[in-house]
């Protein structure tokens, strides 16, 4: 048996006539930057995401990058964020002149490290940006009263959570503004880049809108030095179409997940991924730790199974932020991690047979 790590043929088989059918009212149309179905969109997720405005920009780094811009974030001020997120988060900060400051992991979860987060803070701190990793949110409460405290704020990166829950609300609606990526493996993607901004704060919502169109609110009065960010009409038809399918989506994927925690729940040597409490995850990514990640990788491999490592390099040790001067074991959870992760196949189309494969595999190399 052969198990891809994604399988975005068949999720894109799914919607691909309706997406066509949509795609031939645009090209009539003509109607092809800002046209009517990124307001559509727009509109149908804001009001998935229970907030009262969502912002269509070209990818999930933008949408990070504008809030920051938008919120006045730039040279001199420091962001917190986590040290063993995707290199985007902290692209975003350095984008604007600003300063990335990291934060360790929880050994438990992934997540931020809520205990670290105070001693991070300096008087040049101006926000927040807690990363939830792999489909769940972090541990929010604690960290928006620790921003409150100190006047910050809080930026949700939620890149990897769409339909996620923290405590019955939807990541997106936990902070100040939050930034999603519309990648196409991402749990709501597009055929292509797209991103969003959420918010419930109006004057913010305005100022990025202007933002990503070049700064300007009506065509040719720029009152900002804005850029063109803006989210495509034909990936904005592909999203909406997509999003009321969503939350069967990620059903899927807890059933998936919860299959996989079923079948590997008693090997030793392997270490599952938990669910907070206070999250409802989605599970974009089933991620494993395992000391022989190395070896599993090559025999699952070998086995036609899909694997990938979310992420096998922290942050703070990637070339492009050598000038920070940050070192191994500066971050020891995330250099630990990092060497022992390893994200399993997941996808809403999943057969029963292929997990069971996967378990299998998996179960078969810890008792050989």
């Amino acid at each position: 048996m052969k198990v891809p790590f994604l399988d975005l043929q068949a999720l894109s088989a799914e919607v691909a006539d309706d997406v066509i059918e949509r795609w031939k009212i645009i090209i009539e149309q003509s109607d092809f930057v800002l046209g009517g179905e990124v307001a559509r969109f727009e509109e149908e997720f804001a009001a998935y995401c229970n907030c009262k405005h969502a912002i269509g920009v070209a990818s999930g780094l933008d949408a990070l990058k504008l809030i920051l811009r938008a919120m006045d974030i730039g040279t001199g001020d420091e962001v917190i964020t986590a040290a063993n997120s995707f290199i985007a988060t902290a692209l975003a900060i350095t984008s604007v002149g600003a300063d990335p400051v990291l934060v360790d992991m929880a050994d438990k979860d992934f997540l931020i490290n809520v205990q670290d987060l105070e001693n991070a803070i300096t008087p040049n701190t101006k926000a927040i940006i807690p990363v939830h990793l792999y489909g769940q949110a972090a541990d929010m409460d604690p960290i928006v009263e620790l921003a409150r405290k100190h006047g910050l704020k809080v930026i949700e990166d939620a890149a990897q959570a769409h339909g996620a829950l923290y405590k019955g609300h939807k990541c997106g609606t936990l902070g100040d503004a939050a930034a999603f990526s519309f990648y196409p493996g991402k749990n709501l993607g597009a055929f292509g880049d797209g991103g969003a901004v959420t918010t419930n704060d109006p004057e913010l919502a305005e100022k990025i809108m202007s933002f990503r169109n070049y700064g300007s609110p009506r065509r040719y009065h720029h009152e900002l030095l804005g850029e063109n960010s803006r989210l495509d009409t034909v990936q904005a038809a592909v999203l909406s179409i997509k999003l009321p399918r969503l939350d069967e989506w990620n059903v899927a994927r807890r059933s998936i997940a919860s299959r996989y925690a079923e079948g590997l729940e008693s090997v030793a040597g392997l270490r599952l991924p938990v669910t907070n409490a206070n999250a409802e995850h989605v599970h974009h990514l089933y991620v494993v730790r395992a000391e022989k990640r190395d070896e599993l990788l090559t025999l699952l491999q070998e086995r036609d199974i899909g694997c990938n490592i979310h992420y096998p390099i922290p942050i703070h040790l990637q070339e492009a932020y050598a000038f920070k001067g940050w070192k191994a074991g500066d971050f020891p959870e995330a250099e630990k991690a990092a060497g022992e992760i390893l994200s399993l196949p997941i996808f809403p189309t999943m057969t029963d047979d292929q997990v069971d494969y996967v378990v299998e595999a998996v179960g078969g190399f810890f008792t050989q």
